[in-house]
């Protein structure tokens, strides 16, 4: 039991302190997001429900609760759209379907385009997105002065405002909600959560994961997946094989509360920058993330810079803001941008991981496609692609594009 810091009233806990069995059906690697999501769709939708979900810290404490919160679907590849529009469908009954409120709030997501090559790059993701179902348009410089009226358009602008686009079921969620709601329902259906929980080795006969060594002892299972963010190659590597990720840290930052200013989330295309507003009035944005590996969940002055630089070019009236705080989360980065949900080279391990900068935003789907791939094994057709071996045979997703970068397109 927790006590209310103003009432100190006792609030009951939201899941069960499991303590872990010695034989589970599933092993779920990763308490975050993506693992808690998978262990609920797994329960659900699959009626498997001896699952036990290890995190070596607590729920919600990595890359969860690490980011800048923004849910989208504006991607072009086929086997990113679909899988991505799934997730988005999911987000909008999330709160529903899990009975707790994710403050899931569909704002609307507008790209800024400040050059004509990336008002050409709009147009071209506009007509895929629309040929696919999704409610996005684009703006000329008249709808961008009436939406975001305190963006800079002034003529003499280094980065000067030519149109951009909307995609209006787009927006924001709250992320510890979201893996609190997801724990939540999983563990009325049955599933462990074990925090403070590492996993330490795998137990292998052969060619076959029978399950983990952790700092609570020996887990045997009949699959394991693996779910844990940037570290997904560190455990890769304590299973004897290489995966084509690197792990870099992504740096995010928040200001102090502001009266209520941003409606919208805004991406712009001139920089990786990408800014909403939060419920609280802090002023919550991103932006590049550090250009070499580290494992370091810290932020850095070069980034913080750039990210500062960025804001108030786009609205100058944030050059008088404070800066509350800044911090890093750790990302699978793929070759080309887009992530896997697939069995790995040793039979009863599977892998759901680099997301590079689009974790959050597919927890749903992601739960949803790799709860199948347990449960059937075979991959969910939405997540067929998501597989390393597109790197050997040459069929890459390339959507390192996707989001503040419309002009790499």
């Amino acid at each position: 039991m927790f006590s209310h810091a103003l009432t100190g009233k006792a609030w009951a806990r939201h899941w069960r302190a499991a303590r872990p069995k010695s034989r589970y059906d599933v092993v779920i690697v990763g308490g975050g997001g993506h693992g808690i999501a998978t262990a609920y769709y797994l329960a659900k939708n699959h009626g498997v429900r001896n699952i036990a979900v290890v995190e070596k810290g607590w729920i919600g404490g990595g890359n969860t609760g690490r980011n800048t919160t923004i849910v989208r679907a504006n991607y072009m590849e086929d086997g990113n759209f679909q899988f991505f529009r799934h997730s988005l469908k999911l987000w909008q009954d999330l709160s529903t379907d899990l009975n707790y409120n994710v403050m899931f709030s569909p704002r609307g997501m507008i790209g800024v385009a400040h050059t004509l090559d990336a008002m050409d790059a709009y147009v071209q993701r506009v007509n895929v997105m629309t040929l696919n179902g999704m409610d996005v348009e684009l703006l000329d410089d008249t709808q961008m002065r009436q939406l975001l009226p305190y963006l800079n358009y002034s003529p003499d602008a280094r980065f000067p405002i030519v149109g951009g686009m909307i995609q209006r079921e787009a927006g924001t969620a709250r992320h510890d909600a979201v893996v609190w709601g997801y724990a939540r329902a999983a563990s009325e259906l049955g599933v462990d959560i074990v925090e403070q929980c590492e996993v330490t080795d795998f137990v292998k006969s052969g060619n076959r994961v029978d399950g983990v060594t952790t700092t609570q002892g020996t887990l045997l299972a009949e699959r394991v997946m693996l779910a844990v963010a940037g570290h997904t190659s560190v455990l890769a590597g304590k299973a004897g094989f290489v995966l084509p990720l690197e792990s870099h840290v992504l740096q995010a930052f928040v200001t102090e509360g502001l009266k209520p200013m941003l409606d919208h989330v805004i991406s712009w295309s001139g920089g990786h920058f990408y800014i909403s507003q939060s419920d609280k009035g802090g002023l919550v944005f991103g932006s590049d993330m550090d250009g070499y590996n580290s494992y370091a969940q810290r932020g850095g002055l070069g980034v913080g810079r750039h990210a500062a630089a960025a804001a108030v070019s786009l609205i100058p009236a944030l050059s008088k803001v404070r800066l509350l705080r800044q911090w890093g989360g750790i990302v699978d980065q793929t070759m080309d941008g887009s992530p896997f949900i697939c069995k790995a080279p040793l039979d009863g391990l599977y892998l759901n991981g680099g997301w590079c900068y689009g974790g959050f935003k597919a927890i749903p789907a992601s739960g949803f496609c790799a709860a199948t791939l347990l449960a059937n094994d075979e991959p969910h057709p939405l997540a067929a692609k998501f597989t390393p071996d597109r790197f050997r045979t040459g069929h890459e997703l390339d959507e390192e594009g996707t989001g503040p970068f419309p002009h790499l397109h």
